[in-house]
């Protein structure tokens, strides 16, 4: 196996703060019953939000499964315990609430 160079790891490093720097990162989540809505606060201080019934895993759960959100993977994911459902951060801000398959299914 080859040694990373140290140019290659500043290099991936650099990279890393590039990313953290610019790509949508959350720093809370929660779900607001009011609006009916998993609410997202990013890092950069933006907050985004979407009714779980447009996500995949998320259509039927109750409000106290939705309340129990967490994030992962650095920010770039949300998970349900209970629900056994991830979702990716960039993901849903893409609009791509679940599968391939399963938006075309929803889609009809």
């Amino acid at each position: 196996m080859a040694e990373l160079s140290d140019a290659a790891i500043d290099a991936a490093l650099e990279r890393g703060r590039i990313a953290r720097a610019n790509e949508p990162r959350a720093a809370a989540a929660r779900y607001g019953s009011a609006a009916d809505r998993v609410i997202v606060d990013l890092e950069n201080g933006c907050t985004f939000a979407f009714p779980p019934h447009l996500a995949q895993g998320l259509e039927a759960a109750s409000q106290d499964q939705l309340a129990a959100v967490e994030i992962f993977g650095q920010g770039y994911g949300l998970h349900w315990e209970a629900l056994d459902v991830d979702l990716s951060l960039p993901d849903l801000m893409a609009g791509l609430f679940g599968t391939k398959a399963w938006m075309a299914r929803r889609a009809g």
